[in-house]
């Protein structure tokens, strides 16, 4: 693959326009991991400092994100629930886990948390310490939603019955299962924390290491459900609908270090004021 020497343009822009074509034409996946610089040098027969001049263009651009002691990846701009897994479990790679979740049950954070959780129980992955915060609205008070819909639209302590359950099932298994890395000793410190607030959550939201955060807006619908036994038409926060947009700090953008910051800022205001300790 080596560049042309005829072609105007400098060595690093055409290494640049190269890969970017791949993300683009999604040859290189949402997710997908860069080859490393010494893999890129060889492959496009340049010197390393010119694959290092193509990878600040496109971290520039918005279309990488390089992770410490990891690599560089191809940034996840647009990607549904199922691209937070795969950052999820990096940075289970890492020294110190630390993750932040705002959001009405918890299920996809659950989901996400398995594998790693498993790998650290087999010895595959040694963190030192797990840090995990989860902020859920108080489902014992009125909410806008999730709400009655149909003939008779507005509060049914049913139907909030029947999330909270979802929410207790899902942040339960969370608390329960980080619980045990910590009295099993496989981690130093692990401890799993939720709160609600009274409020209705339009958004959910996951901060990683105060590095990484996906962000995403819950559609609401309607959709029937089963509430002893009676079929109850109900408006709803789709969490699995929801699209997550990737922000990170070391992006060679501002934008991306400060939409970091002020996430976290969010998240500690509102968990240091008006929430309070989640009951089992």
């Amino acid at each position: 693959m080596t560049l042309d020497p005829d072609d105007p343009r400098p060595p690093y822009q055409q290494v640049a326009d190269a890969l970017r074509a791949a993300i683009l034409t999604r040859k290189l996946k949402p997710g997908d991991k860069l080859p490393s610089q010494a893999e890129l040098a060889a492959r496009y027969n340049v010197a390393r400092m010119t694959v290092q001049q193509a990878l600040r263009v496109l971290r520039a651009e918005g279309l990488t994100v390089s992770r410490q002691g990891s690599g560089v990846y191809v940034r996840e701009r647009t990607e549904r629930p199922v691209g937070l897994r795969p950052h999820v479990e990096a940075v289970f790679e890492r020294q110190h886990v630390s993750i932040d979740f705002a959001g009405f049950s918890g299920e996809t954070l659950h989901g996400a948390l398995q594998e790693p959780l498993d790998k650290i129980r087999a010895g595959q992955l040694r963190p030192r310490t797990i840090a995990i915060r989860i902020l859920l609205p108080d489902l014992s008070v009125p909410v806008a939603i999730p709400s009655r819909a149909g003939d008779e639209p507005g509060d049914d302590p049913r139907v909030r019955k029947r999330s909270e359950r979802i929410a207790r099932r899902h942040v339960g298994a969370i608390i329960d299962s980080v619980q045990e890395l910590a009295d099993l000793g496989l981690v130093e410190s692990a401890t799993a924390q939720a709160r609600v607030f009274t409020g209705t959550p339009l958004f959910k939201l996951y901060i990683l290491n105060c590095e990484e955060v996906f962000f995403g807006f819950y559609p609401v619908t309607e959709h029937t459900v089963s509430v002893g036994g009676e079929a109850i038409p109900i408006y709803d926060a789709m969490g699995k609908d929801a699209v997550l947009f990737h922000h990170a700090a070391d992006d060679d953008t501002t934008m991306g270090k400060q939409y970091v910051e002020q996430a976290h800022t969010w998240f500690d205001s509102v968990w240091n004021t008006i929430a309070r300790e989640w009951t089992p």
